[in-house]
């Protein structure tokens, strides 16, 4: 005689993500009132994700790239976070687009991917929307030396 045992699954309980919020919607509207998120926040959050990325030179196209210089030597000022990023905000989704120059040598693929996972993650965590898309569009490769200034000799004297 056979003992018959029913077989049964048990799925086991995944512990909740404790940054994550479990509903973005919620973590942005209560009984107290609502949260609202404008663009530039998200935008400011995305560049500074993009550049904390390992082969990311810059964001932004040439001309974008060149007044943000300009910018830098008046004194008091400040590069912009945003700059290369544009966004659009809803009420509980964003969706990005990055122009990013890379280093050479870096792999773009590779790269893309790593920019997508720290953008969407410093996002999500940052204000509870959910990021529903990364464009990434590479403007430039930056070749190590292209940037140095070219009024310079080699004992430092300027021309």
């Amino acid at each position: 005689m056979t003992n018959a045992v029913s077989a049964t699954t048990v799925k086991a309980a995944t512990p909740p993500n404790p940054t994550a919020p479990s509903n973005p919607a919620a973590a942005l509207t209560s009984p107290q009132g609502t949260t609202t998120i404008t663009d530039v926040v998200v935008q400011k959050i995305a560049g500074l994700a993009t550049h904390e990325v390992s082969g990311v030179y810059a964001l932004g196209g040439g001309a974008a790239r060149a007044f943000n210089a300009l910018r830098e030597r008046i004194p008091g000022a400040t590069a912009s976070a945003g700059q290369g990023v544009a966004v659009e905000v809803g009420e509980r989704q964003a969706a990005i687009d990055l122009q990013i120059v890379v280093e050479y040598g870096v792999s773009i693929a590779d790269l893309a991917r790593s920019v997508r996972r720290n953008v969407i993650g410093a996002v999500e965590k940052m204000t509870g929307l959910e990021v529903v898309e990364v464009n990434i569009a590479i403007s430039d490769v930056h070749i190590l030396g292209e940037d140095e200034d070219e009024t310079t000799v080699d004992g430092g004297r300027v021309l």
